[in-house]
């Protein structure tokens, strides 16, 4: 055999034993990308590392996502990814690495979507471009968290889609595994009363009464009336059927939360004492809470038992932790008690445990009193206040209170309190006429729109308040009592940069725009503020949100270079408008303060009217040469509590604070509505 044919042969031998093919190459195994939506969070995927491929448009979603550059694992993977510049809005594949939780995240706005700060959490990932590395295969399919049990675990916060079972329906559940229903019925007329171990001192109260078990059209008698009680016990169930009507107890009644709890006077089983649990609560509803239970007798051992389990299911629903909602209870009666503060207990468990040893104290509905005393005791730092989360009163009321509420709401409103009144069973027409304050709630609550006021029809349709109260408390952008005139505004300042002004009169108008930002509370939630430079031409030295807290916000100031040239202060407005009270959020003030030293070269009067008519605030401060008519122009009615004038640029800090007072003399003047 020649040569050639042995080669030939000895190369055809090797292509059959390698399994190669002779007109192509080895197929590579492809690589097959999961879809998921934009809602979907890292630590729903129980991969320590793996590919997908997002859809378009998640920025407009607005999902969740908190921390730069490393994200907490609540995050949604697509809007990270948008973040962190790895993908843009209009979709593509991801790759995403789990690692270990963070002390803190820190929020940044980046590529058009904003991530929040968030103080520790347990699990974090980073995302890259969804292009593996040579010869890496990643899971075609995803391996989901396995969902949790109906009965609630605090050792993680309680966050589910909507598609997932709610936490109002698992309560009743964990209920059922520590303490089985009883058989024993509640105590009524009928039932044989055990020997009671408590004292025998009597009790002599006056209170208020209303017949129960009888429909409001059937009964011709004005209820209200007081009567003395008896003084073995005040609770309607030992009473004879004849005082029993008047204390609203009707034997047939059942809990319509049957959430499984044992009667009054049944002593739970004892168990081993553990540690406190904490969790890192909801972070979307970062909240300081205080609940004024009604503890009147008015209400009756039932009723104030259902009262009981509807704050338990509302602690359940809020998903408490120190991330998140943190509450307190207090029950008023005659005087108000705190029953266990903010700071005490870290998760919804240890709240419901705390508010089954609850015992009701009696008295009457003094609501005015409760409210003066939350103002005055409750949120301090020393019981867990925590400042930087709004504060709030959830104050249920059985019928109405029997003391005047509206002073000690104005001055709790004026601390930043915001009051939400929940009235069950409020006074019909001929009830009226005994209630203390006529439209109490009105004058008790933070806005008169309705969304602070909840009136229920009665004690047993009290749960279907449950959700509705927690979206409200949670909605921060609506807590407008929370907003002071030092936290709630978009300020825009306007800085004349001409020619005439000068490097260190500049620098003077600098610094007194640093010494009227630094009166306010500067944070993304908070003021925010951004400033426009301007000659003939107009400069955006930055925008609201991009420095976020006061540190960097006066560094930035203090950064700003001088530009020198014309004056055209009208085009400088309508810059302002278009670049940044268009971005302006909808529950902040719009405020633009306006600095000149000279008349514009461009008509001031439309730019200004078209503001106005926006709702931004106006102020003008003129300096030197500046034209008086022009500067009333641009201010808000009135012009003398908007427009000032100096004849030399070193006496602008006298300014500094008569703007503030006007501000927040403005601010606190806003009818309640």
């Amino acid at each position: 055999m020649s040569k050639p044919t042995l080669t030939a042969v000895f190369i055809a031998f090797l292509l059959t034993s390698s399994g190669a093919k002779p007109n192509g190459k080895n197929k590579k195994p492809k690589q097959v990308v999961p879809a998921i939506e934009c809602d979907m969070r890292a630590g729903k995927i129980k991969l320590p590392e793996f590919i997908v491929k997002c859809p378009t448009n998640c920025m407009e979603s607005k999902e969740k996502v908190y921390g730069t550059g490393v994200f907490a694992s609540i995050s949604s993977i697509c809007n990270a990814a948008i973040h962190s510049g790895v993908i843009s809005n209009s979709g593509g594949k991801v790759i995403v690495m789990k690692m270990a939780g963070q002390a803190n995240y820190k929020g940044s706005l980046s590529s058009g979507v904003r991530s929040l700060s968030l103080h520790n959490w347990r699990e974090s990932f980073s995302v890259s471009v969804g292009k593996p590395k040579k010869g890496v295969i990643y899971p075609p399919t995803l391996v989901f968290v396995t969902p949790k049990p109906t009965t609630l675990k605090t050792d993680e916060p309680k966050i589910l889609p909507d598609s997932m079972v709610s936490p109002v329906t698992e309560a009743p559940e964990t209920e059922s595994t520590t303490a089985p229903p009883t058989t024993t019925p509640v105590a009524t007329p009928t039932t044989t009363a055990p020997p009671t171990t408590t004292s025998a001192k009597p009790r002599v109260t006056i209170h208020k009464v209303r017949e129960a078990g009888v429909h409001r059209s059937e009964s011709p008698t004005i209820r209200r009336q007081p009567h003395v009680a008896s003084a073995s016990a005040p609770e309607p169930e030992h009473k004879p059927p004849s005082v029993t009507s008047h204390g609203r107890e009707a034997p047939t009644e059942t809990n319509p939360f049957n959430s499984g709890f044992s009667a009054r006077g049944h002593k739970p089983t004892a168990r081993a004492p553990k540690l406190p649990e904490r969790t890192q609560g909801d972070p979307n509803c970062k909240v300081d809470i205080a609940f004024l239970m009604d503890g009147s007798w008015s209400i009756g051992k039932r009723r104030f038992k259902i009262q009981k389990d509807f704050l338990v299911e509302v602690s359940q629903v809020l998903n408490v932790g120190t991330a998140g909602p943190m509450m307190g209870i207090i029950q008023y009666g005659d005087d108000a008690v705190t029953e266990f503060s903010l700071k005490q207990y870290s998760s919804s468990n240890e709240v419901k445990s705390a508010i089954d040893t609850i015992v009701q104290k009696g008295g009457l509905s003094h609501v005015g009193k409760a409210l003066s005393y939350i103002n005055k005791h409750f949120f301090s730092d020393a019981n867990g206040n925590r400042g930087g989360a709004p504060n709030v009163a959830v104050v249920l009321v059985d019928g109405w209170p029997t003391d005047r509420v509206e002073e000690a709401s104005r001055l709790a409103r004026e601390s930043g309190i915001n009051i939400f009144f929940v009235t069950i069973e409020g006074p019909d027409e001929n009830e009226k006429q005994n209630v203390v304050e006529a439209n109490f709630v009105d004058k008790a609550v933070c806005r008169t729109n309705g969304f602070f006021s909840l009136p229920i029809k009665s004690w047993f349709a009290l749960r279907e308040a449950v959700q509705p109260l927690v979206k409200s408390v949670c909605d921060t952008d609506r807590l407008v009592c929370s907003k002071t005139c030092l936290n709630a505004n978009d300020i825009a300042f306007v800085i004349d940069g001409s020619s005439s002004v000068g490097t260190g009169n500049f620098r003077t108008v600098l610094q007194f725009v640093a010494n009227v930002t630094r009166e306010f509370e500067i944070s993304d939630t908070d003021t925010r503020v951004g400033i426009v430079q301007y000659t003939y031409e107009q400069r955006l030295e930055f925008a609201f949100g991009q420095h976020n807290n006061k540190a960097d916000l006066l560094n930035a100031i203090k950064r700003i270079n001088y530009w020198s040239g014309g004056t055209s202060t009208g085009a400088a407005i309508t810059y302002a408008a278009d670049q940044l009270f268009s971005k302006s959020k909808p529950n902040k003030r719009k405020i633009m303060i306006v600095i000149t030293d000279g008349r514009s070269y461009d008509d001031v009067r439309v730019p200004a009217m078209a503001v106005h008519q926006k709702g931004v605030i106006a102020y003008s401060i003129g300096i030197a040469w500046a034209a008086q008519d022009e500067l009333e122009y641009i201010a808000t009615d009135p012009d003398r509590e908007h427009s000032f004038f100096v004849d030399e640029f070193d006496n602008l800090y006298k300014f500094v604070p008569k703007i503030i007072h006007n501000i927040c003399n403005e601010f606190n003047s806003q009818p309640r509505n």
